[in-house]
Formats: C-alpha cells, structure tokens, sequence
C-alpha cells in the first residue's frame, strides 16, 4: 500500500465500481469481545440490528453510549479492507459491502436487499478497536474510511450477494457513483 500523500493521514476512499453494489460478507458476534461469526444470510429486525448480534442484544462494547441512533448495523466496504489488509473479523463491522460509496448514505434511507437502512453516521475507528487489531489502523481509516452507522427501518433475511441500492423513491441518492437516466 502506498504511504498517505503528504498533509493527509489517510488515502483517500477507493472509487466504487459502476452499477449496483453488493452485500460481500455478513458477521455477528453475540456479545462484545467475543468472535465475529461469518454467515450466508442474516434476519434483520427493526430498529435493534441482526437477530443474535451484540448491539440487537444490547451487550455490544457500545451498546450503552447515550445516543441511540447508529448501533444497530454497521457497514465497512470490501475495497477498503483490501488496500488496508483488514480482515472483516478484524473489522467487526457487521456487513462488508462491494462496489458501494458509504460516505455517500450518510443522512439517505437505502436498501440492503429486501431491508430498509438509514445511514446515520460514519463508523469512525476508535481506540478499542485498534488495541483488538493492530497500531496505527485508526490513522488507516481516518475520515470516512472505518465505515457507516445505520439504523434498519424495516426488517427481513439478509443475504449474501443481495443488492446495495437507492431506495426507489429518492433517485438523486444514488450510493453507487451513478447518475440517473
């Protein structure tokens, strides 16, 4: 990986590829600390996150930060895994996505697969995770690098290989890098 350029402590995003972005991997873990489990398809439930995971469960190392919004599910891109050599258990992010701009569905409702998701903030790498992995990841995926915070509005199976896409109804928010029509 090539060094940051000079006055910046992070490489920029990777563009995302054109078309629909996909959902490349699902992880839980049932309780804060514990291991990530890597699973084919995923139930999501209204406003707690992926059924059996640490935040739905509120046992998550964050589950008692005062703001609400934001714990549910959290999203890292594939693309920025690879050029850091994270792997997504390092990451402890809940669902790895492909070919997807997260800092673009920062404030915008999309759709993971059949599952409605709100982007509330970006997933910024904290002190905790960076003593779980190794030193200097938190300058790594400094910005809008560590991922996205959402909430899930409506519930259903998630799926490995479901589509990432702009709800229907809001075709300015386009999260992948493509314009309309």
């Amino acid at each position: 990986m090539p060094p940051p350029r000079s006055g910046s402590s992070a490489p920029a995003s990777p563009e995302p590829s054109p078309g629909p972005g996909r959902v490349a991997g699902l992880y839980r873990a049932p309780a804060a600390g514990q291991p990530l489990e890597e699973l084919e398809e995923a139930w999501l439930v209204a406003g707690q996150g992926i059924a059996g995971d640490r935040y739905a469960l509120g046992s998550g190392h964050w589950s008692s930060w005062p703001d609400p919004t934001g714990k549910a599910l959290t999203l890292v891109a594939a693309e920025v895994l690879e050029e850091t050599g994270l792997s997504p258990r390092e990451a402890r992010r809940n669902v790895v996505t492909s070919g997807v701009d997260l800092a673009s569905l920062v404030g915008k409702t999309f759709l993971l697969g059949p599952v409605v998701c709100r982007g509330v903030r970006p997933c910024l790498p904290c002190r905790y995770l960076e003593a779980r992995t190794r030193p200097g990841l938190r300058g790594l995926l400094a910005g809008e690098r560590g991922g996205l915070r959402c909430d899930v509005l409506t519930g259903g199976r998630l799926r490995r290989g479901d589509p990432v896409r702009a709800r229907p109804s809001s075709p300015a928010s386009l999260p992948m890098g493509t314009a309309p029509g």
